[in-house]
């Protein structure tokens, strides 16, 4: 009905009416632009928010990975150090006198003079 009642109203032909459309005219460009603006805006945040969001989550599994590598070194150092600890026993060990005698004795068969050595099987008899 009102779409109606416009066709049938005369436009006049005025300044003002010439200035009415120009400055309306005016304002559908500024809106125009203004539309565009906030779409390259919107585009520029979005590019620099994901840009940010990919470098957060390499970050995170680049964390990850040191993080697990961290771990895997800690527990491998201390390997060493128990290896390390036996390693200095066994040096002391091995500085007594009695303790390369007896392992001379049992490993290399060594005797003292006049001492007869007979090696046993380990294993149990079958019968």
């Amino acid at each position: 009905m009102a779409k109606r009642q416009q066709e049938s109203v005369a436009r006049l032909d005025s300044t003002y009416m010439q200035h009415y459309d120009a400055y309306m005219d005016r304002h559908q460009r500024k809106k125009k632009r203004l539309i565009r603006r906030l779409a390259m805006f919107a585009l520029l945040v979005s590019i620099v928010a994901g840009s940010m969001v990919f470098y957060h989550v390499k970050q995170q599994s680049l964390y990850a990975q040191k993080h697990e590598e961290f771990e895997q070194l800690k527990q491998d150092m201390s390997v060493l150090e128990k290896e390390e600890k036996d390693l200095k026993e066994e040096i002391d060990l091995l500085n007594d006198e009695e303790y390369v005698l007896q392992i001379a004795r049992t490993n290399y068969f060594f005797s003292k003079e006049g001492e007869i050595i007979f090696k046993m099987p380990d294993e149990d008899p079958s019968y």
